[in-house]
């Protein structure tokens, strides 16, 4: 009878213990804008650098299982094919680290979609400076026309496909949908205007502080 006893107890304490690793690995979120930038600007070590970065903030707040995507686009090159943001980051439906869905679908993310100071959290489901905060930090990398398309031409839109941190320049979004663009209200979460550089201190002087959005495209 102690036997058995002592068995079933430890038992339960297995499952108890396997049940709290489970949960912890099982945070609902799956839309993020990030808490910190890489460091180096718009370089960001390309789409795969900035995945990852993505994926290892997830990880800190136990999301890790899911496969993380950064909301950016990727101009074509010679030795590059263009790529859409949203194109990249699944079907959806989205929501943040408080269980706010910001969107159901791709077509709903790029119209009617949930996303401002309030929905648009870090990771952590804190949220991020915007317009009138000190530092106001609202620009969100992305490189993409409202749609969610890449820019097309000779317009250096992606920090050389988000390898760059010195000139050039990237498409911002304002994750709080407030601003000004030529003095014309400028409310877009993905394109409203381009940077005045590459480096860390050209995205702060314009707003910003190199985050980006992710996506959880399973």
């Amino acid at each position: 009878m102690r036997r058995s006893f002592i068995w079933s107890t430890a038992t339960v304490a297995v499952v108890t213990l396997a049940a709290c690793g489970s949960m912890a690995t099982r945070n609902p979120m799956t839309f993020f804008v990030t808490s910190v930038g890489a460091g180096k600007g718009a370089d960001l070590g390309g789409l795969a650098g900035a995945d990852a970065h993505c994926q290892t903030l997830a990880k800190a707040v136990g999301a890790g299982g899911r496969d993380w995507r950064a909301y950016l686009s990727q101009q074509a090159t010679t030795t590059v094919r263009p790529i859409n943001a949203r194109d990249r980051i699944g079907r959806g439906p989205w929501q943040n680290a408080q269980g706010v869905v910001v969107a159901t679908d791709v077509a709903q993310l790029h119209g009617s979609n949930n996303l401002s100071k309030a929905t648009a959290l870090n990771e952590r489901g804190e949220v991020i400076n915007g317009r009138g905060d000190t530092p106001n930090t609202h620009d969100v990398l992305t490189g993409t026309q409202p749609d969610g398309t890449v820019i097309a031409g000779d317009v250096n839109s992606t920090c050389a496909n988000w390898t760059q941190s010195g000139e050039g320049s990237a498409m911002l979004g304002h994750h709080d949908r407030q601003g000004l663009k030529d003095d014309v209200p400028s409310k877009s979460w993905n394109s409203s205007h381009l940077s005045r550089g590459c480096g860390q201190e050209a995205l702060k002087s314009t707003g910003g502080a190199g985050l980006f959005y992710c996506f959880a495209a399973n």
